[in-house]
């Protein structure tokens, strides 16, 4: 097969890192060789697994209060969107001994909050800057505090969870600078950071540099005999005198040699002996069970993945795409939960959700809803400290103590560096000087994180 010339040095570079994407293996050891450099200190494992449910998740439905006279205001306002009370699972936050109820369709994983207690939710988290006072008739005082930047827009809500700066500004991710900082921590064959669903902001940090496989199979270096395969092995071995050049093919070279370790490990690994279901996020959980299963073959101390699942934008049809989304949602989840007790490590995983933002609690004219803020979301794993509630319920009061408007829109009572910030604790970031660094607005919030881990 004869190689396609390369007119410009330019066009060399951009090729190499197209093809370093479809590999799907970035290579974060060309700076100072910071993966393999790092000597290995840590011989406990542990693994953070977001998963991103794209959209804006109305976690009104997630979690209903479930009591008669809040349940009542609840039905009020929800009109058509109200879930039948008979329907909801019945859930207790033990601290206060308020009644709750989950979405019908999260009956596979209920009994991980009730009965084993590996499941946790944190009550109306969002990004914040800084907490927002109250004036004193108790509304929220938005005008006397920092914002994030375009409350309510996808993209900028979607920026502000993934890189942890709501304010704007960041182009980095707050799991990339948690990878930064955990130095003699991080595998020695595969980066830390590893996504399951495209590229991902939250795993970009100022020295490391994520991974990204597919969910149909790891798939990332072609036999050795395809033809595509042996022209990526001759442009790869032309010499150059030009270090740029030289580097982009190092890169290339490394990025291959990940991909090679990551097959030749799953080649060699047995069955989970777990059925996750065949949705998207069932098959991109599966992916990871799979690259948990052989963390050591990877030499593997800690790994940050990201998964997402979409389809939450729902302004309209809103009670059929929770069920479907849910029921995905969930039934991926406790067969996750199923396959890290078969690996014997449900207590160093941990996966948890976070969203673009929740949605309005009153319905809109589609039998739909529209952008909120404040959000639920579920913690899932041995290490969680479950059958809790943690954060605070907001008062479902449309224009009232905290709604940022007057249709229900939860000004957050958490923000997600605390939310987050907690996982990094448990994951082995402690120093103040690293919490700066990865949550540059903690201190805002006096470093107080979510006892949920």
């Amino acid at each position: 097969m004869k190689i396609q010339q390369i007119p410009s040095r330019r066009d060399f570079i951009r090729t190499g890192c197209q093809t370093l994407s479809a590999i799907g293996a970035a290579a974060a050891f060309g700076t100072a060789g910071l993966m393999t450099a790092r000597a290995q200190t840590a011989s406990d494992y542990k693994a953070i697994v977001c998963i991103f449910l794209l959209g804006g998740n109305d976690a009104n439905n997630l979690l209903v209060p479930n009591d008669a006279a809040t349940y009542a205001n609840y039905q009020k306002i929800r009109q058509n969107l109200a879930l039948p009370q008979s329907s909801l699972i019945a859930i207790q936050d033990p601290a206060t001994g308020a009644a709750y109820g989950l979405h019908p369709s999260f009956a596979p994983i209920a009994p991980l909050y009730n009965s084993s207690k590996r499941l946790a939710l944190l009550a109306n988290v969002g990004p914040l800057v800084k907490p927002v006072p109250r004036g004193s008739n108790g509304l929220p005082q938005l005008s006397a505090v920092t914002l994030p930047v375009n409350l309510y827009s996808h993209a900028d809500q979607q920026n502000a969870w993934q890189n942890g700066v709501p304010q704007g500004g960041a182009t980095t991710g707050w799991s990339g600078r948690l990878a930064d900082r955990l130095t003699g921590i991080s595998g020695t064959l595969v980066p830390p950071c590893i996504s399951i669903s495209g590229n991902s902001l939250q795993l970009v940090g100022e020295s490391t540099q994520p991974s990204t496989v597919n969910t149909s199979n790891f798939g990332l270096v072609a036999p050795a005999t395809d033809p595509g395969s042996v022209a990526l092995q001759n442009m790869l071995s032309l010499s150059s005198g030009v270090t740029l050049i030289q580097a982009a093919q190092n890169s290339l070279k490394d990025a291959i040699g990940v991909a090679q370790a990551v097959n030749t490990a799953v080649a060699g690994s047995s069955s989970l002996g777990v059925t996750f279901a065949n949705t998207d996020i069932g098959s991109q959980l599966a992916q990871v069970a799979k690259l948990i299963q052989v963390r050591s073959a990877l030499g593997a101390t800690r790994q940050i993945f990201f998964c997402s699942q979409g389809g939450y934008d729902t302004h309209s049809n809103q009670l059929a795409q929770q069920v479907t989304l849910y029921s995905n949602l969930a039934n991926a989840l406790a067969a996750f939960d199923q396959a890290m007790g078969s690996l014997g490590v449900q207590n160093s995983v941990t996966a948890f959700t976070e969203s673009d933002f929740s949605r309005t609690l009153q319905p809109n004219g589609n039998a739909g809803t529209d952008h909120g803020w404040g959000s639920h979301s579920l913690i899932m794993g041995g290490a969680v400290k479950g059958g809790n509630l943690y954060g605070t319920f907001p008062s479902l009061t449309l224009a009232g103590t905290d709604d940022s408007g007057s249709r229900g829109t939860w000004v957050p009572s958490a923000s997600g560096d605390q939310y987050n910030a907690a996982l990094a604790k448990w994951f082995g970031l402690t120093a103040q000087a690293d919490l700066d660094y990865v949550f540059p607005n903690l201190d805002n919030f006096g470093y107080q994180t979510p006892a949920f881990i």
